[in-house]
């Protein structure tokens, strides 16, 4: 069964007079939580085009880098987008749901895999918009994802120049080599296709984690050579 077909059928078990975003307090363990996680991206991304006001074909090429759509589910994948832009929820209570079903305990993983998909669709169109910022930093904050972690994410995804390989690790300069080196190791083992399936995300979503690795594993090369 394919997850859309599982996301159909999640969607069609909602009781009368519940919306989109009520589906997340029904998808609270494997295999049902890689449900939530795309749901959540597909919700979140259609309320963020609202942010800048146009849904580009860049985006919507974005996200299917990030989830494979056969033929045959485009239109339960469309029937979800579509759902989320009409349902009266506002953005800000999807971030209150998808906190609810991770819960701060579990905060490292699923929530951050989430907002690495957002970067990625928020930037494909080759603009970052301040309205998207807003909008990423505020669920960012829902979420409870530290500011300097947000921030290592955007430089990560939105440099204004050459990335800082400091900041996109999100360690200090002055922090001794050894522990940025545990910080880096500890990145890596997060970024695992393992790691990321054991968190929720379905196996359609693991390609989030490619950019990820690259941008980590050249940021500490960078430092050492700085030694």
């Amino acid at each position: 069964m394919s997850i859309w077909t599982r996301i159909t059928n999640a969607i069609s078990a909602l009781s009368s007079g519940e919306t989109l975003s009520d589906v997340f307090d029904h998808l609270r363990t494997p295999p049902e939580r890689s449900v939530a996680f795309t749901i959540a991206v597909i919700a979140l991304g259609a309320k963020m085009a609202k942010a800048d006001g146009l849904v580009t074909r860049d985006e919507v090429t974005a996200f299917r880098e990030v989830f494979h759509i056969a033929h045959d589910d485009e239109a339960n994948a469309a029937h979800v987008f579509n759902m989320a832009r009409h349902d009266v929820a506002g953005f800000e209570e999807y971030a209150y749901r998808i906190r609810g079903l991770f819960g701060t305990s579990q905060r490292k993983g699923g929530p951050d895999d989430l907002m690495e998909g957002l970067f990625h669709i928020a930037v494909a169109d080759g603009e970052y918009h301040p309205n998207e910022d807003i909008f990423l930093e505020r669920v960012a904050e829902i979420l409870g994802m530290p500011e300097h972690e947000f921030k290592s994410m955007r430089t990560r995804y939105v440099p204004d120049a050459e990335p800082d390989p400091y900041s996109v690790l999100g360690v200090d300069p002055e922090m001794p080599r050894e522990e940025m080196r545990r910080v880096w190791r500890r990145l890596v083992r997060e970024t695992h296709p393992d790691s990321m399936i054991a968190r929720g995300v379905p196996e359609e979503a693991v390609k989030l984690a490619e950019k990820r690795m690259i941008d980590i594993n050249r940021a500490w090369e960078q430092i050492n050579r700085k030694a």
